[in-house]
């Protein structure tokens, strides 16, 4: 008869009996199998929570190569960017257009987004229309109706040329 959660074998005392279903047999394994740790025999291994470590192991061995190599390459791109923050030498990955030492963006009121978009409707004009006219991209003065343009790096001559345009006021001063 089997026995549960003994750590040894059933019948005999020999300890080569499957403790699930009994059968001797000298290719016991380990299995948790409903959270008893259990001596099985490979037809009730299948039973067992942990009936997928083998393949699991495979893989991971498989995969280590992988891993290993995108964790230097990880490392490599650390050390890139503090090397370049080190330098001090940030015009590489700024925006360009946009110099915030000349151009800086203001203080803006709250919802300017939702200002700048109704503004701009009642004055009957389109989205690429404003953009064209003000000489700015579609995607900052959409950013800019969004409520983005910190985000989006819009300059301040931008907000003042639309709060001229559509006669409004988008800085808080």
């Amino acid at each position: 008869m089997a026995k549960y959660s003994t750590n040894r074998g059933g019948g005999g005392g020999d300890g080569d009996s499957c403790e699930l279903c009994g059968r001797s047999t000298a290719k016991l394994r380990r299995a948790n199998v409903a959270g008893a740790d259990l001596l099985v025999c490979p037809d009730c291994a299948p039973h067992g929570e942990n009936r997928h470590a083998d393949r699991k192991n495979e893989s991971t061995d498989a995969s280590r190569d992988g891993s290993e190599r995108n964790r230097k390459k990880r490392a490599a791109q650390r050390t890139a960017k503090m090397y370049d923050s080190a330098k001090g030498d940030s015009k590489h990955w700024e925006e360009k257009g946009t110099n915030y030492e000349k151009d800086r963006l203001p203080y803006l009121v709250s919802g300017y987004g939702g200002v700048v978009e109704s503004a701009r409707q009642d004055a009957g004009l389109q989205l690429s229309d404003l953009a064209d006219e003000l000489e700015l991209d579609e995607k900052q003065l959409l950013a800019i109706e969004q409520g983005r343009a910190t985000r989006a790096n819009i300059g301040g001559s931008a907000i003042r040329a639309l709060e001229e345009r559509l006669g409004v006021t988008l800085v808080d001063e």
